[in-house]
Parts: C-alpha cells; sequence; structure tokens
C-alpha cells in the first residue's frame, strides 16, 4: 500500500537532523512501482524529495544512487556544467531504506522527440562530454567500478554468450554480436567516467531566449563507474532527429582521444539490452519475459540493414523498428536508472520564456491533444503514459500545511566548408551563403522551441 506523503516527509526529519518541515506533497510524476516518494517543503522555502524503496532491489538502487552522488565532491561539481542532485540524508521508514536528495528543476523530452539543430541536442553532447572529462580519481576514490577496454570487452562476450545460450536469439543477431567481439579495432579506446547507460530523460531543460533549450541538471548517477564512453550514447539510436548533433557537439567538447568506433560500440550496446532483458527473464526463469525480449530480438534482426558492426559506422536512427521501443524495455538489474522521482512538475508557464513572443505578441503554436507526446513530470520532466503508470496529480494539487505539526523540528541546513572569395562577386556569394546558414540555424531553434512548448504545454491541456 502506499504511504501518504505526510507519512513520508515526517521520516525527512531523521534523514536531515533539524530539517524543519513546514509542508507536504506528492510528486505529480508517475513512478513505476518501485518506491513512494513526495516532495517537503522547507521553512526556507526549499523542497526536498524523499523516495521510499519498494522492495529490495528498489533498496539497492537507492544505496548505489546515494554512494555515486557522494562521490561526486564540491570539486567534481564544479567541473560539471550542470547540476546533480545532492544526497542529504538516508533512514528508514518501517523496514525500507529511504533516501532524501534536493529537488532538480527543469523539464525532460524523450529521446525520440528531441530535435536536432542548436539548442537541445548540442547542450545534451556538451553535458556527455562533460561527464566524460571528470577526472577518474572520483570514482576510484569511492570504490566504484572500474573497467578498461579489456574488461569492457570480456564482460560482453559473455552477455553475447549467455543470451545466445537460451536459443532464443535469431542467429543473424548472435553472428553479428560476435564478429563485433571479436573485431579488435572496435575495442581500441580509451576508458572514461560514464553513468553506465544514461538515457535522454535524465536530461533536465531550461530554456534561454538566445540559444535555446539547455541542459540545466542531469540525474541517474547510480551506474557512475569508469568504463566504455559509447555506454553513454546507446540511447542515441532511439533519437533520429538529434543523434547526429549530439554526437557532433560531443565530438567537439570531448577532450579525450579520436574514437572511430565510438558509434559502432554505442549502436552495439543499444542492441545488447534486449539481450540483457533475455538473459534477465531466462534467469528468473520467467516465460512472459523471455517471450517479449525474443520478440524484440526478432524484430531488430528484421530490420537491420547490416549484418556487421564496423568502426566509424553512423546512425540511421528509425531503421529498426525495435529500437523504437528500447526505452521501454525495462531494465534489469544491472543498468535500471530510475530518473523519475527527483524532482517535481513546472506549470508551463513558470518554465516558458519565448522572447519572439514577447516582442510580437502571444503567436505560439498551441498542443494538439491528439498528437501531444508527453507532459511535464517532476521536476519538469517530461512524462509519457506507461502501463505501469497509477495516474498523475492534477497542476492544482495543494501543498499539506504542517506548520502546526507537533515533532517536526526546526532546520539551519540550505536545500541546495567554404572557399576563400576571389573578388568581390565570389566575397558576396560567400556572405549571402553564410547569412543562409544562419536563418536555417535560426529556423531550426525556433523549431526546437515550438515543439518544445507544445511539450511543455501538453500536461496542462
Amino acid at each position: 500500500m502506499a504511504r501518504s506523503p505526510f507519512t513520508l516527509v515526517a521520516a525527512v526529519t531523521a534523514a536531515v537532523p533539524g530539517a524543519e518541515v513546514t509542508g507536504a506533497r506528492a510528486l505529480t510524476a508517475d513512478g513505476d512501482g518501485r518506491f513512494d516518494s513526495a516532495i517537503a517543503t522547507l521553512a526556507d522555502g526549499s523542497e526536498l524529495v524523499i523516495r521510499v524503496a519498494a522492495d529490495d532491489a528498489a533498496a539497492v538502487e537507492l544505496a548505489e544512487e546515494a554512494l555515486a552522488l557522494r562521490a561526486l565532491t564540491a570539486g567534481a561539481r564544479e567541473i560539471l556544467p550542470f547540476r546533480v542532485p545532492t544526497a542529504l540524508g538516508e533512514t528508514r521508514v518501517g523496514e525500507a531504506r529511504a533516501l532524501v536528495t534536493d529537488l532538480m528543476p527543469g523539464f525532460q523530452v524523450e529521446a525520440a522527440h528531441l530535435p536536432a539543430g542548436r539548442g537541445a541536442a548540442v547542450s545534451v553532447g556538451q553535458a556527455i562530454a562533460a561527464v566524460h572529462a571528470l577526472p577518474p580519481s572520483v570514482v576510484r576514490a569511492a570504490g566504484l567500478s572500474v573497467r578498461d577496454a579489456a574488461a569492457v570487452r570480456a564482460e560482453t562476450e559473455q552477455l553475447v554468450d549467455r543470451a545466445s545460450a537460451t536459443g532464443r536469439v535469431p542467429a543473424r543477431l548472435s553472428a553479428r554480436w560476435r564478429g563485433a567481439v571479436a573485431d579488435d579495432a572496435l575495442w581500441r579506446f580509451e576508458s572514461a567516467v560514464t553513468l553506465g547507460g544514461i538515457q535522454a530523460l535524465s536530461f533536465l531543460f531550461e530554456d534561454d531566449p538566445h540559444d535555446g533549450p539547455q541542459v540545466v541538471a542531469v540525474l541517474g548517477w547510480r551506474g557512475l563507474a569508469v568504463g566504455d564512453p559509447a555506454e553513454d550514447l546507446g540511447w542515441l539510436s532511439g533519437a533520429p532527429d538529434a543523434a547526429a548533433d549530439v554526437l557532433a557537439a560531443y565530438t567537439a567538447a570531448s577532450q579525450r582521444a579520436a574514437d572511430d568506433a565510438l558509434q559502432a560500440r554505442a549502436r552495439l550496446h543499444a542492441e545488447l539490452e534486449f539481450a540483457r532483458w533475455l538473459v534477465h527473464g531466462d534467469e528468473l526463469r520467467r516465460p512472459d519475459i523471455v517471450d517479449d525480449a525474443a520478440a524484440l530480438l526478432d524484430s531488430l534482426s528484421s530490420g537491420l540493414r547490416a549484418d556487421d558492426l564496423r568502426a566509424a559506422a553512423t546512425y540511421t536512427g528509425g531503421v529498426d523498428s525495435a529500437l523504437d521501443v528500447l526505452d521501454r524495455v525495462p531494465a534489469t538489474a544491472s543498468s535500471d536508472i530510475d530518473t523519475s522521482m527527483q524532482t517535481d512538475a513546472y506549470r508551463p508557464e513558470d518554465l516558458w520564456h519565448d522572447a519572439e513572443a514577447d516582442e510580437s505578441g502571444d503567436d505560439r503554436e498551441h498542443a494538439d491533444p491528439n498528437t501531444a507526446t508527453g507532459s511535464l513530470r517532476a521536476d519538469g520532466h517530461e512524462h509519457t503514459e506507461s502501463p505501469t503508470a497509477s495516474g498523475h496529480a492534477s497542476w492544482d494539487e495543494p501543498t499539506q500545511d504542517l506548520t502546526d505539526v507537533a515533532g517536526v523540528r526546526g532546520s539551519t541546513r540550505d536545500g541546495h566548408d567554404g572557399t576563400s572569395a576571389r573578388d568581390a562577386e565570389g566575397a558576396a556569394s560567400t556572405d549571402h551563403q553564410l547569412a543562409s546558414a544562419e536563418t536555417d540555424s535560426d529556423e531550426a531553434q525556433r523549431a526546437a522551441r515550438a515543439a518544445l512548448q507544445r511539450w511543455t504545454r501538453s500536461d496542462s491541456e
């Protein structure tokens, strides 16, 4: 039975000694049933999120997240150009583990709807590069996993062997994956600090009036480790519009040596998520999971345009129907990253700043309720309805006043390609081309804003 927000925030004072809780409300984001969660409002106006594990697996996730967040010292956080949640305290609610973090701002965009062009796609690429630029000592000092290229390759080979042993992997896929593992050119990379499976919903955006949507926070840190940077790019297989721009921005911002096999390994890691789902079901002796994974693998196999993965391969977003549902494959214990309960939803009018509308009036596009793809989630995240969703709170859900409740204590803690012109005519032509390119870029940014605006409006309709 789900715990009430009042019950949950009462435990905040145990996790954060001296916290003066003055209000409680439910998160407007839908979870997947693995956590009970609520938002606690403190006397200083800051807001905290408490999450309580619903089972042992969820408890392990909270423990891993707390460890990873604490590994991010003040110095490490200073390197990053965005915010990261802070683990403020842990406690028990009954026999269940609970973790308290600060509430993150921003809104989410699903991978399939991430727009191309400057703005969101470029900012995401830069954000991933910033994570990969963190010093490996951050991970080592916390005792977290450190894997070099050889170790990543060995783990991949083991996964392929285990999945193939079930007899449910199409021969075409099995041969494809084994060929990739055997290709030395794919595994010559420099390991880096990674999030071990970052997803589009890990990024929280706010709109900049000049640069478009920018990443302001990143969630999903429990997989923090040193490993293959391509693992954090696998989700781009599901982002056909933005993949090229994300990769270009990532490469431009990266301080690492060139990796011609990066995209091929990222694609491999994306495909292997289905193999992990298959192995997971086989280990649990769950025929329903095995059948679901096998169906996805059959779809992936039938949609492939090539039978091998090569260095310097490129993304061809949308060619494989199975990858369209990659984000809906329940992650296994080794890769599950929940980003739904570390922030709360914002009203679109509070989030959105449209400089053009300020000057020329409100001529913005209105979302079509029949085509809207998502809604704002907690911390402004976009949310797409899931079969496991239990319904979301309305915008006007009140915060329960706890000011006069006995036993709630005070706190002093802060929340926290061109050639040169040879003559005047050539110069004029070049200037015209540059102006045209700039116009195209501006058009792309406006299109991105229009799309994001529709998403941010969809939850209030």
